[in-house]
């Protein structure tokens, strides 16, 4: 009984000697929790509408006598387009002018007799009634004068040009388009779950795949008073600054609507362990001295978007949270942060990077 005994009691201080051993550090690379601004997104397809769009068209009946613009062109408000055959026209507004000199010069001689009673009141009111219906027939003509003139009622592009010189147009003959293209609308439909969250100013980000998928930012401006009881849906109008005109009305856009705009926790997706609805993270918390101790904690995630996760409660900004090497860390173990994780370099990079001083103080939480 001694022989063996003697043996299992070696082994027995052999085992408290290597459990009392400190364990050596394991090696990691962590990443620091900070705030960024983020927002929920909700994606839509939008249609691009002209900030204001008519289609140019004639009032009158009439042969097309001078055009003034070309396919395309940039025109300012009150620019004109369009001049049609005017010939009688002018005849009859110098007639009525004519008239009107005649009727105003009577009507001043006779209120001249009348104040100086050579002149009855009754012959000064025929004399009144002649002047305006004189002033009242120059309106008239001048107004079917202005018709056969087609001007820009704002500034913008005009389009194709549909007529040509000679052509006789008749009312609702389209003659051209005009787009004020300064800014555009854009128009999409989002489910009407996100009806309380939408307002005025919510930003936005659009783009379009004809244009390489260059990002346009804009604003909502106006939500529809009411909602589609097909598809639930509400329509949505947004406003995109078009300073360079890249923009056209038509074009299909991606819209992501950034809702409840806010500062969050971010840390690499890389970071966190999920064990069912559960989630937890590694922090690297100060043990005595120097000493880095391997810490794991319950957390709470939101948003998430590629790469990265929103902790909504367990973790403080500036927290550092072990991104690689966690499978091997223990809870109370001992760690040597080797880099530090910014989310930018490969992991062979951040493996190549000779660890010193920098990666230790990075580590250090407050």
């Amino acid at each position: 009984m001694l022989r063996i005994a003697a043996p299992l009691l070696v082994l027995g201080l052999a085992a408290q000697i290597v459990v009392a051993q400190p364990s050596a550090p394991v090696g990691v690379i962590a990443s620091i929790a900070e705030l960024e601004p983020v927002a929920d997104r909700v994606e839509a397809l939008g249609t691009l509408r002209a900030n204001e769009s008519v289609t140019i068209t004639a009032n009158v009946t009439e042969t097309v006598s001078v055009i003034h613009f070309d396919d395309g062109q940039r025109v300012q408000a009150g620019d004109l387009l369009v001049e049609m055959t005017s010939v009688e026209e002018h005849a009859r507004l110098e007639e009525a002018q004519a008239r009107l000199a005649e009727a105003e010069q009577q009507y001043r001689r006779v209120k001249s007799l009348a104040a100086a009673g050579s002149a009855s009141a009754s012959l000064l009111d025929e004399r009144r009634r002649d002047l305006r219906t004189a002033e009242a027939t120059l309106t008239a003509i001048e107004s079917q004068l202005a018709d056969r003139l087609v001007k820009a009622p704002f500034e913008g592009v005009v389009g194709l040009r549909d007529i040509s010189l000679g052509a006789l147009v008749e009312p609702g003959d389209v003659i051209t388009t005009l787009d004020d293209d300064s800014v555009m609308k854009l128009d999409f439909a989002v489910p009407s779950l996100y009806l309380p969250s939408l307002a005025p100013g919510v930003a936005i980000e659009a783009r379009a795949a004809a244009l390489g998928d260059r990002l346009f930012d804009g604003a909502v401006a106006s939500i529809d008073s009411r909602i589609d009881p097909v598809t639930r849906t509400v329509q949505v109008r947004a406003r995109l600054p078009n300073p360079e005109r890249t923009l056209r009305p038509g074009l299909l856009m991606r819209v992501e609507l950034l809702r409840n705009p806010r500062e969050a926790l971010m840390i690499p997706e890389a970071a966190v362990m999920q064990r069912g609805d559960q989630h937890s993270v590694m922090r690297v918390a100060e043990g005595e001295g120097d000493e880095r101790l391997a810490e794991q904690r319950p957390i709470e995630v939101g948003l998430r978007r590629p790469g990265e996760v929103e902790v909504t409660a367990g973790l403080s900004a500036g927290d550092l949270v072990i991104t690689h090497g966690a499978d091997k860390a223990r809870p109370g173990q001992p760690v040597q942060v080797m880099a530090i994780d910014d989310g930018e370099r490969a992991l062979d990079e951040l493996l190549a990077q000779p660890s010193g001083e920098d990666a230790g103080e990075a580590g250090r939480t407050p």
